[in-house]
């Protein structure tokens, strides 16, 4: 091999870590785009023809590699602990209070921006980027060294040829997350709830090649074990980062008192839209390290350090118009349709009314400028109407007497709030029970979304939910927007949802008052679909947890000719009509904590998501209950509780948050 191809491909690295740096950390770019990849081109074309040459410090390692099998688990060094929170003024002076109590009144506090992002934790040994790691449950991640090395903002080599450990938080910028969200939106799926969630799922694709699409990018806030660094506080640990080549924000302040923090974050609370990413807080740390070994922790997080929460973002927009929807039990529910407003980190055009009462209740009429916030900073609704605002042009706006899909007449069932639609042949109700039946808790269809099931509705290709087992690879790729490789996708997709167990089917039939829960009592006990269409009043409401109307409901059910028809269709076409999950648990036989307690579930969970913590408590012997009363056991508080958890500190329940949860999980 020449020396001059080594020391080409040598120059090639050096010029591109260098330009790397500029454009991704420094935001001061030196060279066009297209020099850039014509190097980095280069540099990948000499490596392909002298593998030897490949390291992996590379920055062509940034592509993506080849796709794991499974992500490995990783041990924290230094564990990751979650911060305490604070919602107000009076909760950040209390813990200014009790910091000076602790250490006496000469103290600095280190403000930072709070990413809404996935934490991180990035080890690097002689100046190389060896290991990367999810938080996980602060004590055990899952290995994802691939997936970061294409976030180019990551230095693959240090400055200095320094061994070092350092946590950051991986986010997806507001512009990459509305392309993603556009095109996902394009092949008829779901789209992400914001920009957290786009990250994490983007970083723990088990292709690197996905996550290279994703443009996540990334904010280093912390090295895990500073005191091998010589240096002295939080603050002088953030200018080091900068020397060794990591991005920080610099964003963050210093100050000596309460009230100037306050200051800084009553600032950040009207400055927080203009920010080319989501924070969802501030981050205010003790800056002396002697002052934060002097404060010490808890048993679940530092008392040198609190994160405040941002409110609930409330924005304000002009009403233009009222849509009615109708849903798969026939409820007819108005939508607010308004001029486009960014709310919580997205584009907000629609927003839940509930039902005609709220209307008249607010005050509610055609062309109101409203107040528009996203309850949990997930469900946009309108919560107030600025009177102020009114020229005299608004229209009262009335709920239809008959229902706007097939014109049949809207009643109301036992004095019900909401309007109905009764007609079994309603299109719109045929059409949302379809996407019902694929949605994530019931078939779990990938592929299958509402843009898909729409289009198939409309050329008849389907009217029942048989009829998705008769499609063909043919017929799909004569739908607008559906390539070759999307139609196989999809058709084996729609396979292999054959294999579901039966709480799947019930959930997914849509029988009124059948919950996913009730579904999966109902598939243990009976075991079949042929046991329990022949089952009887009597008998289901033996049966704990199914009350009366539901029993009678399945009854109804299981009576209608269409569906004793249906049944033996999905039947012939393959698909499995029994249940095949874990026995029901004897709480009397299970040795766990869980064990004959109602637990109740609240706010955003990092590490499980809602149905895996349900899933895995119920397993040892635990009922998963949607509301807290005198009964409850024990709340798991995630991110962003709200009125759950203000019922359980009434009621003197226990309160965990998710880390006590997986510690207890995984004993």
């Amino acid at each position: 091999m020449p020396v001059e191809v080594q020391a080409r491909v040598e120059e090639l690295r050096s010029l591109l870590h260098k330009w790397n740096h500029e454009y991704h950390v420094l935001d001061q770019p030196s060279v066009s785009d297209a020099e850039y990849d014509q190097a980095l081109n280069e540099l990948i074309r000499l490596e392909e023809e002298n593998p030897h040459l490949q390291t992996e410090d590379s920055p062509s390692q940034r592509v993506g590699g080849a796709p794991l099998a499974v992500f490995e688990k990783v041990e924290h060094t230094t564990p990751m602990l979650s911060l305490g929170n604070a919602f107000n003024e009076e909760d950040l002076r209390d813990f200014d209070r009790r910091v000076r109590q602790a250490v006496g009144d000469n103290v600095s506090y280190v403000c930072e921006l709070k990413i809404d992002g996935l934490a991180v934790s990035l080890r690097y040994e002689n100046g190389l980027f060896v290991q990367g790691a999810t938080r996980g449950d602060g004590s055990i991640g899952e290995d994802i060294t691939q997936n970061l090395k294409t976030i180019k903002s990551i230095p693959l080599r240090l400055t200095k040829s320094a061994s070092i450990e350092v946590r950051g938080e991986a986010y997806m910028p507001k512009q990459s997350f509305n392309a993603l969200n556009e095109q996902k939106e394009e092949l008829g799926e779901e789209p992400f709830a914001n920009p957290r969630n786009a990250a994490a799922g983007s970083l723990r694709q088990l292709d690197p090649k996905l996550a290279a699409k994703r443009n996540l990018d990334i904010f280093v806030y912390g090295i895990a074990n500073p005191g091998t660094t010589g240096i002295a506080s939080h603050s002088e640990g953030l200018d080091l980062l900068d020397e060794l080549g990591f991005k920080t924000n610099n964003e963050r302040r210093t100050y000596s008192g309460i009230e100037e923090v306050i200051e800084y974050i009553s600032g950040w609370v009207e400055r927080r839209p203009g920010l080319a990413y989501e924070i969802d807080g501030i981050v205010i740390k003790v800056d002396s390290f002697e002052q934060q070994d002097e404060l010490g922790f808890t048993a679940k997080s530092p008392r040198w350090a609190v994160a405040y929460k941002f409110p609930a973002e409330e924005v304000v927009t002009k009403l233009i118009d009222i849509e009615l929807n109708v849903g798969r039990t026939g409820v007819v529910t108005p939508t607010a349709i308004l001029e486009p407003v960014r709310v919580a980190g997205t584009v907000v055009k629609r927003a839940s009314l509930h039902n005609e009462d709220l209307i008249r209740e607010k005050d509610i009429k055609l062309g109101d400028y409203v107040i528009v916030k996203k309850a949990g900073d997930i469900i946009p609704e309108v919560v107030g109407v600025l009177l102020e605002k009114r020229t005299g042009e608004e229209k009262d706006f009335h709920m239809p007497t008959h229902c706007p899909e097939c014109g049949s007449e809207l009643i109301r069932l036992n004095e019900e709030v909401a309007l109905r639609c009764i007609n079994p042949e309603c299109p719109a109700q045929i059409r949302e029970g379809l996407i019902h039946f694929v949605s994530r808790n019931a078939m779990n269809i990938d592929g299958l979304g509402e843009r898909v099931i729409a289009q198939l509705f409309q050329e008849k290709l389907i009217s029942n939910v048989a009829d998705l087992y008769r499609l063909t690879k043919e017929q799909l790729v004569e739908l607008e927007r559906m390539g070759e490789k999307s139609a196989s996708n999809l058709i084996e997709a729609i396979s292999t949802s054959k294999n579901n167990s039966l709480e799947k089917l019930l959930f997914g039939l849509g029988i009124r008052h059948v919950g996913a829960k009730a579904a999966k009592t109902l598939a243990q006990q009976f075991e079949t679909i042929d046991r329990l269409k022949e089952a009887t009043v009597e008998e289901l409401v033996a049966i704990n947890e199914i009350g009366d109307k539901m029993a009678e409901a399945v009854v109804t059910y299981f009576e209608k000719p269409e569906v004793i028809t249906l049944v033996a269709e999905l039947k012939e076409l393959g698909v499995n009509t029994t249940y095949i999950g874990p026995k029901p648990v004897n709480v009397e036989d299970i040795d766990s904590y869980f064990a004959g307690k109602t637990v109740v579930l609240t706010g955003k969970l990092e590490i499980l998501t809602r149905n895996e913590a349900k899933d895995r408590i119920e397993q040892l012997g635990g009922k998963v209950s949607g509301s807290v009363s005198k009964n409850t056991d024990l709340l798991i508080a995630g991110e962003a509780a709200g009125s759950k958890l203000d019922q359980a500190n009434k009621h003197g329940v226990e309160i965990w948050n998710e880390e006590r949860l997986i510690q207890e999980l995984n004993k």
